[in-house]
């Protein structure tokens, strides 16, 4: 068990947020993302009447359509479930992120076109984990597909295009504790993006 053994209790809300990625034969790729509010318990709306336990009291989905460079292309925002019947009048904004490149400043550039009362709340936050799995996605195939084109034109070795590979900016470069640029991992596959004072030809 990942956790602690916990004290006695009672389960009250659940929320799941599961992201999805795509690839589509056309060229480009898919990130759906799926979130989900719900309660252990009945409880009273004004607009939606009584919600039994197990109704969703939120459920929204986001598809975002983005390209090798994780540019958005198009997107299709739905409220399926809401405590107020207007909560999805406000999905036509979604499609200010068309031209947004997932990647810094994307958190900063969805706020400034959706903070607020530009949009919702719990769509805006299903973003955030929808941008990382679009980078698990599309990153590890691009890169795998790109070595393999390097061993086939050098005849299955090590040649010189897959040492431009190591040797080309990493886009996980400082993004994490692992990645950090002083840090081992980067010694041993990006040295000459090492910042680190141990020496770049140590054994490993």
């Amino acid at each position: 068990m990942p956790l602690s053994e916990p004290a006695a209790r009672e389960p009250i809300h659940t929320r799941e947020v599961t992201c999805r990625g795509y690839r589509r034969t056309d060229g480009l790729w898919d990130v759906e993302g799926h979130l989900t509010d719900v309660k252990s318990y009945a409880f009273h709306t004004e607009q939606r009447g009584q919600i039994l336990p197990g109704d969703p009291v939120h459920g929204m989905w986001i598809r975002l359509t983005v390209d090798n460079d994780l540019t958005v292309h198009a997107v299709e925002a739905v409220t399926e479930k809401s405590p107020y019947r207007t909560c999805g009048s406000v999905t036509p904004n979604f499609q200010r992120l068309v031209g947004l490149k997932i990647g810094p400043g994307w958190t900063r550039s969805v706020k400034e076109r959706l903070g607020g009362i530009q949009g919702c709340t719990h769509l805006v936050e299903l973003l955030g984990p929808m941008a990382t799995t679009a980078f698990q996605t599309i990153y590890p195939i691009l890169a795998r597909e790109q070595a393999e084109k390097a061993r086939a034109s050098s005849g299955g070795e090590a040649g010189s295009k897959e040492d431009m590979l190591r040797t080309k900016r990493p886009v996980l470069l400082n993004t994490c504790h692992i990645f950090d640029s002083n840090g081992e991992v980067v010694r041993k596959n990006w040295p000459d993006h090492y910042t680190g004072d141990r020496p770049r030809d140590a054994a490993d």
